[in-house]
């Protein structure tokens, strides 16, 4: 990383302390430190502020971390999407197995669980479709792609966002069908 170094010098070209140069970026001395010391990176508004206290671009001060700030910001999301994954996959699996047995036992309080479980599961996956939306990948395609730290080009795009109407409507056939055989199954188990 090259920013801590590059903070570093212009802040001692025009003679300023941390904490001086802290304060023109309203920001703590212990912050400047962090950024220094490679700790990590300044925000945007922080880097723009520097760039006019030094007088110098943003291109200039940030020479050679921009794709070091665009792996770390991929590995984030990449890693935002695991958690997800996997905390999407646990709710899927409680939403298809415990509706049945927690009425069996609890009778309406099971209801009142199982739904403030599903109620969670269905704000989880709204983030992640948020989420999605923001790095612009919908289908499978281009999640796995983006999972793999590549991105599609502009055909395969293309192609993919034809078949997304159709693929939502057939995810949702196929999941309502599972869900109806799995809960009968379950009634027939618990004969309710």
């Amino acid at each position: 990383m090259e920013i801590g170094k590059q903070i570093k010098k212009y802040r001692t070209e025009l003679s300023l302390s941390q904490e001086e140069f802290a304060d023109k970026i309203f920001v703590t001395r212990q912050t400047v430190s962090n950024w220094e010391n490679d700790k990590n990176y300044p925000d945007i508004n922080s880097l723009v502020l520097m760039t006019e206290i030094f007088g110098i671009s943003l291109d200039s001060l940030v020479k050679g971390d921009i794709e070091k700030m665009q792996e770390e910001i991929k590995k984030e999301d990449i890693e935002y999407f695991n958690k997800a994954n996997r905390r999407l996959t646990l709710f899927f699996i409680w939403d298809f197995i415990m509706l049945v047995p927690l009425l069996k036992l609890f009778g309406i309080w099971g209801a009142v669980i199982y739904g403030t479980v599903f109620i969670l599961g269905f704000i989880e996956a709204i983030k992640v479709e948020k989420q999605k939306k923001k790095l612009d990948i919908q289908s499978y395609k281009e999640i796995n792609a983006f999972m793999e730290g590549k991105r599609l080009d502009e055909i395969e795009k293309e192609r993919e966002k034809a078949k997304r109407p159709y693929q939502k409507v057939l995810i949702a056939i196929a999941f309502a069908v599972a869900a109806f055989l799995l809960t009968h199954l379950l009634a027939v188990l618990f004969k309710l």
